[in-house]
């Protein structure tokens, strides 16, 4: 897991190409105005989910893991908190959706970790990163982000 400043993006073109072209695509789009969506970048290999949300309690939550894709998520306007923990120390709860790439979890243990993202951060998770997004900082609020999806190989 990564968390920044989007200013910082270019010290995470290292890690491959299309992460390179995923944070460009965040610093030099207009998010603010695109309509909630999905956009490609560069075919089903890199796209972006734009979406808008009220946060909601821990409680509500549910942690996720993907195997296909490592998520960029960048936070337009607004604040969250995003759990997160090793793949390792969560079971499924569901069975794994290879068309959606995505596997619910839950928590082996009680304790839990937790980041705050507002405006102009984003968050990397990989694919033994298991993330719970969407949660209500101090208080619920109104959060437009965009997931940019970056196929691994």
């Amino acid at each position: 897991m990564i968390i920044d400043k989007i200013e910082n993006a270019h010290l995470y073109y290292g890690i491959g190409e299309n992460f390179k072209k995923g944070f460009e695509y965040l610093k030099n789009t207009d998010l603010i105005n695109l309509k909630n969506g999905k956009y490609e970048i560069d075919g089903e290999k890199i796209f972006v989910s734009v979406q808008d949300y009220i946060t909601k309690p821990e409680s509500q939550g549910k942690y996720e893991a993907h195997k296909k894709y490592a998520d960029i998520q960048f936070i337009i306007k607004g604040e969250e908190k995003l759990g997160w923990g090793n793949v390792s120390d969560f079971s499924p709860n569901t069975c794994y959706d290879e068309k959606n790439d995505i596997v619910f979890l839950d928590k082996e243990n009680s304790s839990n970790q937790f980041v705050q993202a507002t405006k102009d951060y984003f968050v990397v998770f990989f694919p033994q990163d298991v993330h719970m997004p969407c949660i209500t900082f101090e208080k619920p609020s109104y959060v437009k982000k965009a997931v940019v999806k970056i196929q691994l190989d």
